[in-house]
Protein backbone atom coordinates (compact mmCIF):
# COMPACT_ATOMS: atom_id res chain seq x y z
CA UNK A 1 0.00 0.00 0.00
CA UNK A 2 1.30 3.44 -0.95
CA UNK A 3 0.79 6.32 1.46
CA UNK A 4 -0.86 8.21 -1.43
CA UNK A 5 -3.41 5.49 -2.18
CA UNK A 6 -7.10 6.33 -1.70
CA UNK A 7 -8.70 5.00 1.49
CA UNK A 8 -10.81 1.93 0.80
CA UNK A 9 -13.90 2.28 2.99
CA UNK A 10 -16.44 -0.13 1.50
CA UNK A 11 -16.76 -2.77 -1.22
CA UNK A 12 -19.86 -3.26 -3.32
CA UNK A 13 -20.23 -3.42 -7.09
CA UNK A 14 -17.16 -1.17 -7.04
CA UNK A 15 -14.55 -0.12 -4.48
CA UNK A 16 -15.72 2.96 -2.61
CA UNK A 17 -12.80 5.15 -1.56
CA UNK A 18 -11.98 8.47 0.05
CA UNK A 19 -9.47 10.26 -2.16
CA UNK A 20 -6.69 11.46 0.11
CA UNK A 21 -6.63 15.06 -1.14
CA UNK A 22 -10.40 15.22 -0.57
CA UNK A 23 -10.09 14.02 3.02
CA UNK A 24 -10.25 17.60 4.33
CA UNK A 25 -13.62 18.14 2.62
CA UNK A 26 -15.24 16.75 5.78
CA UNK A 27 -17.62 13.84 6.21
CA UNK A 28 -20.61 12.30 7.94
CA UNK A 29 -21.13 8.84 9.46
CA UNK A 30 -24.73 8.14 10.46
CA UNK A 31 -26.91 5.22 11.48
CA UNK A 32 -29.01 3.81 14.29
CA UNK A 33 -27.43 2.33 17.40
CA UNK A 34 -25.78 -1.03 16.71
CA UNK A 35 -25.54 -0.69 12.93
CA UNK A 36 -21.74 -0.38 12.71
CA UNK A 37 -20.89 3.34 12.99
CA UNK A 38 -18.04 2.80 15.47
CA UNK A 39 -16.34 0.15 13.34
CA UNK A 40 -16.68 2.39 10.27
CA UNK A 41 -15.12 5.26 12.21
CA UNK A 42 -12.27 2.95 13.28
CA UNK A 43 -11.65 1.75 9.72
CA UNK A 44 -11.48 5.28 8.29
CA UNK A 45 -9.32 6.63 11.14
CA UNK A 46 -6.95 3.69 10.91
CA UNK A 47 -6.43 4.14 7.19
CA UNK A 48 -5.79 7.87 7.57
CA UNK A 49 -3.17 7.02 10.19
CA UNK A 50 -1.45 4.50 7.90
CA UNK A 51 -1.08 7.29 5.34
CA UNK A 52 0.67 9.59 7.79
CA UNK A 53 -2.39 11.65 8.80
CA UNK A 54 -2.86 12.28 12.57
CA UNK A 55 -6.35 11.74 13.95
CA UNK A 56 -8.34 13.00 16.94
CA UNK A 57 -11.44 11.21 18.19
CA UNK A 58 -13.51 10.91 21.36
CA UNK A 59 -14.08 7.36 22.64
CA UNK A 60 -17.57 7.54 24.08
CA UNK A 61 -17.96 3.82 24.87
CA UNK A 62 -14.34 2.72 25.33
CA UNK A 63 -14.40 0.59 22.17
CA UNK A 64 -11.81 2.55 20.19
CA UNK A 65 -8.90 1.83 22.55
CA UNK A 66 -8.37 -1.41 20.62
CA UNK A 67 -6.75 0.58 17.81
CA UNK A 68 -3.54 0.44 19.86
CA UNK A 69 -3.39 -3.37 19.39
CA UNK A 70 -3.28 -5.58 16.28
CA UNK A 71 -6.59 -7.22 15.42
CA UNK A 72 -7.69 -10.16 13.32
CA UNK A 73 -8.75 -12.50 16.17
CA UNK A 74 -12.42 -11.55 16.06
CA UNK A 75 -14.40 -14.28 14.21
CA UNK A 76 -16.79 -11.71 12.74
CA UNK A 77 -13.85 -9.79 11.30
CA UNK A 78 -12.43 -12.98 9.80
CA UNK A 79 -15.78 -13.77 8.19
CA UNK A 80 -16.03 -10.26 6.73
CA UNK A 81 -12.49 -10.49 5.31
CA UNK A 82 -13.40 -13.77 3.62
CA UNK A 83 -16.74 -12.40 2.39
CA UNK A 84 -15.00 -9.44 0.72
CA UNK A 85 -12.13 -11.53 -0.66
CA UNK A 86 -9.51 -9.51 1.19
CA UNK A 87 -7.41 -12.38 2.59
CA UNK A 88 -4.35 -11.35 0.57
CA UNK A 89 -4.35 -7.70 1.68
CA UNK A 90 -5.68 -7.93 5.25
CA UNK A 91 -2.67 -7.61 7.57
CA UNK A 92 -3.57 -7.27 11.28
CA UNK A 93 -1.68 -4.31 12.75
CA UNK A 94 -2.00 -1.62 15.40
CA UNK A 95 -1.62 2.10 14.84
CA UNK A 96 0.25 4.53 17.13
CA UNK A 97 -2.13 5.84 19.80
CA UNK A 98 -2.01 8.57 22.45
CA UNK A 99 -4.66 8.38 25.15
CA UNK A 100 -6.07 11.59 26.66
CA UNK A 101 -8.52 12.13 29.52
CA UNK A 102 -9.92 15.39 30.86
CA UNK A 103 -9.94 13.77 34.31
CA UNK A 104 -6.44 12.30 33.98
CA UNK A 105 -7.62 8.75 34.77
CA UNK A 106 -7.47 6.85 31.47
CA UNK A 107 -4.97 8.99 29.61
CA UNK A 108 -2.75 12.03 29.79
CA UNK A 109 -4.49 14.99 31.46
CA UNK A 110 -5.98 17.33 28.90
CA UNK A 111 -6.33 20.89 30.14
CA UNK A 112 -7.23 24.34 28.91
CA UNK A 113 -7.11 27.67 30.71
CA UNK A 114 -10.26 29.62 31.51
CA UNK A 115 -9.00 32.44 29.26
CA UNK A 116 -8.58 30.04 26.35
CA UNK A 117 -12.13 28.75 26.71
CA UNK A 118 -13.51 32.31 26.75
CA UNK A 119 -16.87 33.62 27.99
CA UNK A 120 -19.02 32.40 25.08
CA UNK A 121 -18.14 28.72 25.32
CA UNK A 122 -17.79 28.81 29.09
CA UNK A 123 -21.24 30.39 29.33
CA UNK A 124 -22.66 27.53 27.28
CA UNK A 125 -20.85 24.96 29.41
CA UNK A 126 -22.34 26.56 32.53
CA UNK A 127 -25.76 26.86 30.82
CA UNK A 128 -26.04 30.57 31.63
CA UNK A 129 -28.81 32.82 30.35
CA UNK A 130 -28.13 36.02 28.39
CA UNK A 131 -27.95 38.28 31.46
CA UNK A 132 -25.60 35.94 33.31
CA UNK A 133 -23.41 35.55 30.24
CA UNK A 134 -23.23 39.35 30.02
CA UNK A 135 -21.90 39.53 33.58
CA UNK A 136 -19.38 36.82 32.74
CA UNK A 137 -18.23 38.93 29.80
CA UNK A 138 -17.71 41.89 32.15
CA UNK A 139 -15.51 39.73 34.38
CA UNK A 140 -13.41 38.60 31.43
CA UNK A 141 -13.14 42.16 30.09
CA UNK A 142 -12.02 43.56 33.44
CA UNK A 143 -9.47 40.77 33.87
CA UNK A 144 -8.19 41.44 30.37
CA UNK A 145 -7.86 45.18 30.99
CA UNK A 146 -6.12 44.67 34.33
CA UNK A 147 -3.70 41.99 33.13
CA UNK A 148 -5.17 39.35 35.44
CA UNK A 149 -4.63 35.81 34.21
CA UNK A 150 -7.67 33.52 34.36
CA UNK A 151 -6.12 30.08 34.36
CA UNK A 152 -8.28 27.86 36.56
CA UNK A 153 -11.67 27.90 38.26
CA UNK A 154 -10.43 29.52 41.46
CA UNK A 155 -9.19 32.43 39.35
CA UNK A 156 -12.62 32.87 37.83
CA UNK A 157 -14.40 32.53 41.18
CA UNK A 158 -12.11 35.18 42.68
CA UNK A 159 -12.73 37.41 39.67
CA UNK A 160 -16.50 37.04 39.99
CA UNK A 161 -16.31 37.87 43.70
CA UNK A 162 -14.24 40.96 42.98
CA UNK A 163 -16.66 42.14 40.29
CA UNK A 164 -19.60 41.69 42.67
CA UNK A 165 -17.89 43.56 45.51
CA UNK A 166 -16.88 46.44 43.23
CA UNK A 167 -19.98 46.56 41.03
CA UNK A 168 -20.66 50.24 41.76
CA UNK A 169 -17.19 51.42 40.73
CA UNK A 170 -17.25 49.20 37.63
CA UNK A 171 -20.73 50.21 36.46
CA UNK A 172 -19.76 53.36 34.57
CA UNK A 173 -17.15 51.69 32.37
CA UNK A 174 -18.36 48.09 32.16
CA UNK A 175 -22.08 48.17 32.83
CA UNK A 176 -24.41 46.95 35.54
CA UNK A 177 -23.52 43.80 37.45
CA UNK A 178 -26.38 41.92 39.05
CA UNK A 179 -25.56 40.28 42.37
CA UNK A 180 -28.10 37.57 41.56
CA UNK A 181 -26.33 36.83 38.28
CA UNK A 182 -22.96 36.59 40.01
CA UNK A 183 -24.50 34.20 42.51
CA UNK A 184 -25.92 32.05 39.72
CA UNK A 185 -22.52 31.95 37.99
CA UNK A 186 -20.76 31.00 41.24
CA UNK A 187 -23.24 28.17 41.82
CA UNK A 188 -22.73 26.92 38.27
CA UNK A 189 -18.95 27.04 38.76
CA UNK A 190 -19.29 25.05 41.98
CA UNK A 191 -21.38 22.44 40.19
CA UNK A 192 -18.86 22.27 37.35
CA UNK A 193 -16.06 21.80 39.88
CA UNK A 194 -17.94 18.97 41.57
CA UNK A 195 -18.27 17.28 38.17
CA UNK A 196 -14.50 17.38 37.70
CA UNK A 197 -14.21 20.65 35.79
CA UNK A 198 -11.45 21.80 38.14
CA UNK A 199 -9.23 19.10 36.63
CA UNK A 200 -9.86 20.37 33.12
CA UNK A 201 -9.06 24.04 33.70
CA UNK A 202 -5.44 24.81 34.49
CA UNK A 203 -1.88 24.32 33.30
CA UNK A 204 0.05 22.94 31.56
CA UNK A 205 -2.60 23.52 28.92
CA UNK A 206 -2.80 21.35 25.84
CA UNK A 207 -0.38 22.22 23.07
CA UNK A 208 -2.23 21.53 19.83
CA UNK A 209 1.07 20.52 18.25
CA UNK A 210 0.94 17.39 20.42
CA UNK A 211 -2.17 16.30 18.51
CA UNK A 212 -0.35 16.50 15.19
CA UNK A 213 2.41 13.92 15.53
CA UNK A 214 3.65 10.98 13.51
CA UNK A 215 5.50 7.81 14.51
CA UNK A 216 7.40 5.73 11.97
CA UNK A 217 5.56 7.48 9.16
CA UNK A 218 2.10 6.82 10.62
CA UNK A 219 -0.18 9.49 12.02
CA UNK A 220 -0.75 9.26 15.76
CA UNK A 221 -4.39 8.54 16.67
CA UNK A 222 -5.35 10.71 19.65
CA UNK A 223 -8.15 9.04 21.61
CA UNK A 224 -10.01 11.05 24.25
CA UNK A 225 -11.57 8.87 26.95
CA UNK A 226 -15.08 10.32 27.00
CA UNK A 227 -17.22 7.77 28.84
CA UNK A 228 -17.07 9.82 32.06
CA UNK A 229 -17.09 13.14 30.24
CA UNK A 230 -20.34 12.14 28.53
CA UNK A 231 -22.08 12.22 31.91
CA UNK A 232 -22.09 15.97 31.32
CA UNK A 233 -23.09 16.21 27.63
CA UNK A 234 -22.85 20.00 27.62
CA UNK A 235 -19.25 19.88 28.82
CA UNK A 236 -18.43 17.19 26.26
CA UNK A 237 -19.85 19.08 23.31
CA UNK A 238 -18.42 22.44 24.41
CA UNK A 239 -14.97 20.98 24.94
CA UNK A 240 -14.83 19.44 21.46
CA UNK A 241 -16.15 22.66 19.94
CA UNK A 242 -13.45 24.62 21.76
CA UNK A 243 -10.78 22.25 20.49
CA UNK A 244 -12.08 22.61 16.94
CA UNK A 245 -12.07 26.40 17.17
CA UNK A 246 -8.52 26.36 18.58
CA UNK A 247 -7.37 24.34 15.57
CA UNK A 248 -9.00 26.87 13.27
CA UNK A 249 -7.33 29.74 15.10
CA UNK A 250 -3.80 28.43 15.43
CA UNK A 251 -3.09 26.33 12.35
CA UNK A 252 -1.63 28.15 9.35
CA UNK A 253 -3.41 28.38 6.01
CA UNK A 254 -2.20 25.68 3.61
CA UNK A 255 -4.93 25.69 0.95
CA UNK A 256 -5.79 22.26 -0.46
CA UNK A 257 -3.01 19.85 0.61
CA UNK A 258 -2.33 16.46 -0.93
CA UNK A 259 -3.52 14.95 2.37
CA UNK A 260 -5.16 16.36 5.51
CA UNK A 261 -2.97 17.72 8.29
CA UNK A 262 -5.40 16.30 10.85
CA UNK A 263 -8.72 14.47 10.76
CA UNK A 264 -11.13 15.29 13.60
CA UNK A 265 -14.00 12.90 14.39
CA UNK A 266 -16.88 14.53 16.32
CA UNK A 267 -18.86 11.63 17.82
CA UNK A 268 -22.36 12.18 19.25
CA UNK A 269 -22.46 15.31 17.10
CA UNK A 270 -26.11 16.01 17.88
CA UNK A 271 -24.99 17.23 21.32
CA UNK A 272 -23.19 20.10 19.63
CA UNK A 273 -26.30 21.38 17.91
CA UNK A 274 -29.00 20.64 20.50
CA UNK A 275 -30.42 23.92 21.83
CA UNK A 276 -27.49 25.88 20.38
CA UNK A 277 -28.33 29.57 19.81
CA UNK A 278 -28.30 30.87 16.26
CA UNK A 279 -25.17 32.97 16.74
CA UNK A 280 -23.23 29.90 17.91
CA UNK A 281 -24.50 27.84 14.97
CA UNK A 282 -23.31 30.60 12.63
CA UNK A 283 -19.84 30.39 14.16
CA UNK A 284 -19.79 26.59 13.90
CA UNK A 285 -20.73 26.85 10.23
CA UNK A 286 -17.95 29.38 9.70
CA UNK A 287 -15.36 27.19 11.42
CA UNK A 288 -16.37 24.09 9.43
CA UNK A 289 -16.27 26.04 6.18
CA UNK A 290 -12.91 27.68 6.78
CA UNK A 291 -10.98 25.00 8.66
CA UNK A 292 -10.68 23.02 5.45
CA UNK A 293 -8.06 25.51 4.27
CA UNK A 294 -6.05 24.70 7.42
CA UNK A 295 -5.86 21.07 6.26
CA UNK A 296 -8.29 19.77 8.88
CA UNK A 297 -11.06 17.34 7.93
CA UNK A 298 -14.04 17.18 10.30
CA UNK A 299 -16.18 14.02 10.34
CA UNK A 300 -19.42 14.19 12.29
CA UNK A 301 -20.76 10.92 13.73
CA UNK A 302 -24.41 10.79 14.78
CA UNK A 303 -27.58 8.76 14.34
CA UNK A 304 -29.33 10.77 11.66
CA UNK A 305 -28.29 13.40 9.10
CA UNK A 306 -31.10 15.60 10.41
CA UNK A 307 -29.10 15.97 13.65
CA UNK A 308 -26.80 18.30 11.72
CA UNK A 309 -28.12 21.70 10.53
CA UNK A 310 -28.45 22.08 6.76
CA UNK A 311 -25.87 24.90 6.74
CA UNK A 312 -23.27 22.45 8.07
CA UNK A 313 -24.59 19.32 6.35
CA UNK A 314 -24.05 20.88 2.93
CA UNK A 315 -20.29 21.07 3.62
CA UNK A 316 -19.87 17.36 4.40
CA UNK A 317 -18.74 15.72 1.18
CA UNK A 318 -17.82 12.16 2.24
CA UNK A 319 -20.78 10.20 3.61
CA UNK A 320 -21.52 6.78 5.09
CA UNK A 321 -25.14 6.00 5.96
CA UNK A 322 -25.85 2.88 8.02
CA UNK A 323 -29.34 1.52 8.66
CA UNK A 324 -32.12 3.65 10.14
CA UNK A 325 -35.30 2.39 11.71
CA UNK A 326 -38.75 3.62 10.68
CA UNK A 327 -41.08 2.56 13.46
CA UNK A 328 -42.88 5.89 13.90
CA UNK A 329 -44.03 8.70 11.57
CA UNK A 330 -41.13 10.79 12.88
CA UNK A 331 -38.69 7.99 12.02
CA UNK A 332 -40.17 7.74 8.53
CA UNK A 333 -39.67 11.46 7.94
CA UNK A 334 -36.06 11.12 9.13
CA UNK A 335 -35.47 8.27 6.67
CA UNK A 336 -36.84 10.34 3.81
CA UNK A 337 -34.66 13.30 4.82
CA UNK A 338 -31.59 11.05 4.94
CA UNK A 339 -32.36 9.66 1.49
CA UNK A 340 -32.67 13.15 0.05
CA UNK A 341 -29.12 14.05 1.11
CA UNK A 342 -27.55 11.64 -1.40
CA UNK A 343 -26.91 11.94 -5.11
CA UNK A 344 -29.51 9.55 -6.48
CA UNK A 345 -28.70 6.16 -8.04
CA UNK A 346 -31.39 4.96 -10.49
CA UNK A 347 -30.66 1.35 -9.47
CA UNK A 348 -31.41 1.95 -5.78
CA UNK A 349 -34.54 3.03 -3.95
CA UNK A 350 -32.58 4.83 -1.24
CA UNK A 351 -35.51 5.45 1.08
CA UNK A 352 -36.40 1.77 1.08
CA UNK A 353 -32.84 0.43 1.28
CA UNK A 354 -31.88 2.54 4.32
CA UNK A 355 -34.26 0.49 6.50
CA UNK A 356 -33.00 -2.84 5.09
CA UNK A 357 -29.24 -2.48 5.54
CA UNK A 358 -27.48 -5.17 7.57
CA UNK A 359 -24.99 -4.48 10.36
CA UNK A 360 -21.77 -3.33 8.70
CA UNK A 361 -23.54 -2.51 5.44
CA UNK A 362 -24.04 1.09 4.34
CA UNK A 363 -25.00 3.52 1.64
CA UNK A 364 -21.85 5.43 0.70
CA UNK A 365 -21.00 8.46 -1.40
CA UNK A 366 -17.58 10.09 -1.55
CA UNK A 367 -16.10 12.98 -3.50
CA UNK A 368 -14.54 12.18 -6.86
CA UNK A 369 -11.43 13.76 -8.39
CA UNK A 370 -13.37 16.84 -9.40
CA UNK A 371 -14.79 17.32 -5.91
CA UNK A 372 -18.33 16.27 -6.84
CA UNK A 373 -20.17 13.60 -4.81
CA UNK A 374 -20.44 10.20 -6.48
CA UNK A 375 -23.83 8.55 -6.90
CA UNK A 376 -24.81 6.57 -3.82
CA UNK A 377 -23.75 2.91 -3.65
CA UNK A 378 -24.78 0.03 -1.40
CA UNK A 379 -21.67 -1.62 0.01
CA UNK A 380 -20.04 -3.48 2.91
CA UNK A 381 -17.63 -1.53 5.08
CA UNK A 382 -14.18 -3.15 5.10
CA UNK A 383 -13.02 -4.30 8.55
CA UNK A 384 -10.27 -2.54 10.51
CA UNK A 385 -6.90 -4.25 10.92
CA UNK A 386 -6.55 -3.16 14.53
CA UNK A 387 -8.41 -4.75 17.42
CA UNK A 388 -12.16 -4.17 17.60
CA UNK A 389 -13.23 -3.53 21.18
CA UNK A 390 -11.68 -2.31 24.40
CA UNK A 391 -8.23 -3.19 25.74
CA UNK A 392 -7.25 -4.16 29.29
CA UNK A 393 -6.20 -1.56 31.91
CA UNK A 394 -2.68 -3.01 31.78
CA UNK A 395 -2.46 -2.52 28.02
CA UNK A 396 -3.73 1.04 28.35
CA UNK A 397 -1.19 1.80 31.08
CA UNK A 398 1.61 0.50 28.86
CA UNK A 399 0.54 2.71 25.95
CA UNK A 400 0.36 5.76 28.23
CA UNK A 401 3.80 5.11 29.71
CA UNK A 402 5.37 4.85 26.27
CA UNK A 403 3.57 7.83 24.75
CA UNK A 404 5.48 10.65 23.07
CA UNK A 405 4.02 13.09 25.63
CA UNK A 406 4.54 10.83 28.66
CA UNK A 407 5.14 12.74 31.93
CA UNK A 408 4.70 16.21 30.41
CA UNK A 409 1.06 16.87 31.32
CA UNK A 410 0.81 14.75 34.46
CA UNK A 411 2.07 17.36 36.94
CA UNK A 412 -0.27 20.36 37.27
CA UNK A 413 1.23 23.86 37.54
CA UNK A 414 -0.35 26.53 39.72
CA UNK A 415 1.45 29.78 38.98
CA UNK A 416 0.52 33.27 40.09
CA UNK A 417 -2.69 34.42 38.44
CA UNK A 418 -5.89 36.33 39.21
CA UNK A 419 -6.63 34.47 42.45
CA UNK A 420 -3.24 35.23 43.99
CA UNK A 421 -3.17 38.84 42.76
CA UNK A 422 -6.68 39.65 44.02
CA UNK A 423 -6.04 37.92 47.32
CA UNK A 424 -2.83 39.91 47.77
CA UNK A 425 -4.64 43.14 46.86
CA UNK A 426 -7.37 42.43 49.38
CA UNK A 427 -4.77 41.77 52.10
CA UNK A 428 -3.07 45.09 51.38
CA UNK A 429 -6.40 46.93 51.44
CA UNK A 430 -7.29 45.52 54.85
CA UNK A 431 -3.91 46.62 56.25
CA UNK A 432 -4.18 50.20 54.89
CA UNK A 433 -6.24 53.14 56.20
CA UNK A 434 -9.45 53.97 54.34
CA UNK A 435 -7.88 56.74 52.24
CA UNK A 436 -5.11 54.42 51.08
CA UNK A 437 -7.66 51.72 50.27
CA UNK A 438 -9.46 54.08 47.91
CA UNK A 439 -6.23 54.87 46.14
CA UNK A 440 -5.32 51.21 45.77
CA UNK A 441 -8.74 50.34 44.38
CA UNK A 442 -8.45 52.91 41.63
CA UNK A 443 -4.90 51.96 40.63
CA UNK A 444 -4.48 49.56 37.71
CA UNK A 445 -3.13 46.20 38.80
CA UNK A 446 0.50 45.34 38.47
CA UNK A 447 1.72 42.69 36.12
CA UNK A 448 1.37 39.27 37.75
CA UNK A 449 4.52 37.31 38.32
CA UNK A 450 5.09 34.55 35.79
CA UNK A 451 7.00 31.33 36.33
CA UNK A 452 8.76 29.32 33.68
CA UNK A 453 6.83 26.18 32.75
CA UNK A 454 8.80 22.88 32.68
CA UNK A 455 10.82 22.62 29.49
CA UNK A 456 10.13 19.93 26.91
CA UNK A 457 12.93 17.53 26.15
CA UNK A 458 12.17 17.84 22.45
CA UNK A 459 13.73 20.53 20.26
CA UNK A 460 11.55 23.47 19.20
CA UNK A 461 10.03 23.82 15.77
CA UNK A 462 8.69 26.72 13.76
CA UNK A 463 5.90 28.79 15.33
CA UNK A 464 2.29 28.21 14.38
CA UNK A 465 -0.75 30.35 13.82
CA UNK A 466 -0.95 33.78 12.24
CA UNK A 467 2.19 35.50 11.06
CA UNK A 468 3.49 37.37 14.11
CA UNK A 469 6.68 39.37 14.50
CA UNK A 470 7.81 37.53 17.63
CA UNK A 471 11.16 39.30 17.65
CA UNK A 472 9.36 42.62 18.11
CA UNK A 473 7.30 41.15 20.91
CA UNK A 474 10.43 39.81 22.60
CA UNK A 475 12.12 43.18 22.29
CA UNK A 476 9.19 45.14 23.70
CA UNK A 477 8.02 42.91 26.52
CA UNK A 478 10.08 39.74 26.58
CA UNK A 479 13.04 41.34 28.33
CA UNK A 480 10.87 42.21 31.30
CA UNK A 481 9.11 38.87 31.43
CA UNK A 482 12.20 36.79 30.71
CA UNK A 483 10.17 34.05 29.06
CA UNK A 484 9.81 32.40 25.67
CA UNK A 485 7.11 30.57 23.73
CA UNK A 486 3.73 30.02 25.32
CA UNK A 487 4.66 31.40 28.71
CA UNK A 488 5.68 34.73 27.11
CA UNK A 489 2.32 35.60 25.57
CA UNK A 490 0.33 34.07 28.39
CA UNK A 491 2.37 35.69 31.15
CA UNK A 492 2.87 39.25 30.03
CA UNK A 493 -0.72 40.08 30.93
CA UNK A 494 -1.06 42.67 28.21
CA UNK A 495 -4.07 42.97 25.95
CA UNK A 496 -1.79 42.59 22.93
CA UNK A 497 -0.35 39.32 24.15
CA UNK A 498 -3.76 37.72 24.59
CA UNK A 499 -5.36 38.96 21.38
CA UNK A 500 -2.74 37.75 18.91
CA UNK A 501 -4.38 34.39 18.26
CA UNK A 502 -7.81 34.80 19.82
CA UNK A 503 -10.28 32.02 19.10
CA UNK A 504 -13.28 32.72 16.90
CA UNK A 505 -15.46 30.89 19.43
CA UNK A 506 -13.61 32.09 22.51
CA UNK A 507 -15.38 35.42 22.32
CA UNK A 508 -14.00 38.91 21.89
CA UNK A 509 -12.79 38.90 25.46
CA UNK A 510 -11.67 35.37 26.27
CA UNK A 511 -8.93 34.32 23.93
CA UNK A 512 -6.39 31.67 23.38
CA UNK A 513 -2.69 32.11 23.51
CA UNK A 514 0.27 31.19 21.43
CA UNK A 515 1.26 27.59 21.98
CA UNK A 516 4.54 26.41 23.33
CA UNK A 517 6.73 25.05 20.60
CA UNK A 518 7.16 21.37 19.86
CA UNK A 519 8.75 19.13 17.32
CA UNK A 520 5.57 18.59 15.34
CA UNK A 521 6.95 20.33 12.28
CA UNK A 522 4.36 23.12 12.11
Amino acid sequence: MSTNDPILVAKGDTDNVIILNKGNRHGLITGATGTGKTVTLQTIAEQFSKRGVPVFMADVKGDLSGMSQPGGNNPKIADRVKQLGMQAVFKPAAVPVTFWDVFGEQGHPLRATVSEMGPILLGRMLQLNDVQEGVLNIAFKYADDQGLLLLDLKDLRAMMQYVAENSQSLMTEYGSVSTASVGAIQRALLQLEQQGGDKFFGEPALDLADLIQTESGQGVVNILAADKLMQNPQMYATFLLWLLSELWTKLPEIGDPDRPKLVFFFDEAHLLFDDAPSNLLDKVQQVVRLIRSKGVGVYFVTQNPTDVPDSVLGQLGNRVQHALRAFTPRDQRAVKSAADTFRQNPKINIEEVITQLNVGEALVSFLDDSGAPTIVQRAWVVPPMSQVGAISPQQRASVIQNSIVASHYEQAIDRESAYEVLKSRHTVQVAQPASAQTQIQTQPSQQPRVQQAPARTQPPAAPVGPSIDTSAILTGIGAAAGIVGKSLLRGVGSSLGRQLTRSILGGLLGGSTTSRRSNSGW
